[in-house]
């Protein structure tokens, strides 16, 4: 947010901004703290800025069987110590993640509305306009079935107006395709929930990533998830083609955060820093 304000004032005045300051203003690069071993530690910050990251993707915190996510950020000393933290280094929450929901059925948890409340008033508390709410994780049946598709759409559109109303929205990942999404988006009825892409899912799925964005449109999409599964970094993934990936968002007029949550190099898959360091640098060369 600094950054835009920064711009702005440069626009304002009447100045030329350099190509390479308005394309980090446009596409940010961050990491998902529970990939990168920080769930909620202080230390992905300090972490993050030596990936060279412009922010990070903080999770909700373990969920498993509980009623409710291991989150931190409900004291109030953690939330001023972290913001602090992440202020002092310049680094932004970029999303707020509820990870929890890949082995999780959002159709099914009976504290949902819990969750949903507790991730808002974190996203509120640390910053974030974003939130990522996986639907796949857990299996696909709910496309199939149309009491749980209908279960799935009433709950969304009951945690978007949860959302909306505290200027927030919610990122969900479904296996869908762009069109099934736009349907699905149009079931739900709610600004307050828009895509989460991810790459992976469109990878599995045997789908054109830059087709499918287009044909979403910025509007649809709130942030990405820019990686594949674990084998190879983003630079030697043949499936992923981030040119024409970067011309698509281009053509669109999309801007926002794009996160990498995988793409590790299966041959070193532990190092974190040398995994997540060679994918971010790779995204700004191509982004930014």
């Amino acid at each position: 947010m600094k950054r835009f304000f920064i711009t702005l004032l440069i626009l304002t005045a009447g100045l030329i901004v350099p190509e390479s300051i308005l394309a980090q203003q446009r596409y940010k690069i961050g990491v998902c703290d529970w990939m990168v071993l920080k769930r909620q530690k202080l230390g992905e910050f300090k972490l993050a800025k030596e990936l060279g990251c412009d922010g990070i993707e903080m999770d909700m915190g373990g969920l498993g069987v509980r009623n409710s996510f291991d989150n931190k950020m409900r004291d109030p000393k953690f939330v001023k110590l972290f913001n602090h933290t992440a202020d002092s280094l310049g680094i932004e929450i970029g999303a707020v993640a509820m990870s929890g929901f890949y082995g999780q059925s959002f159709a099914k948890k009976e504290s949902w509305r819990w969750l949903i409340q507790d991730c808002v008033n974190t996203m509120e508390a640390m910053g974030a306009d974003v939130a990522f709410l996986p639907l796949g994780g857990c299996g696909n049946n709910w496309t199939d079935s149309l009491p749980l598709r209908q279960e799935i759409v009433w709950r969304l559109h009951e945690a978007g107006e949860m959302a909306k109303a505290r200027g927030k929205v919610i990122g969900i990942d479904t296996p869908l395709d762009a069109e099934g999404n736009i349907k699905l988006l149009e079931e739900i009825g709610s600004d307050g929930i828009k895509i989460f892409y991810k790459f992976q899912t469109a990878i599995e799925n045997k789908r054109d990533i830059a087709k499918e964005i287009k044909k979403l449109g910025k509007e649809r999409i709130c942030a990405i998830h820019a990686s594949n599964t674990d084998g190879v970094w983003l630079r030697n993934d043949k499936a992923v083609n981030m040119k024409k990936i970067k011309k698509a968002l281009d053509e669109t007029g999309w801007s926002g955060w794009l996160f990498v949550e995988r793409s590790r190099d299966v041959n070193q898959v532990h190092n974190v820093r040398v995994n997540y360091g060679e994918n971010v640098k790779y995204l700004k060369e191509i982004l930014q």
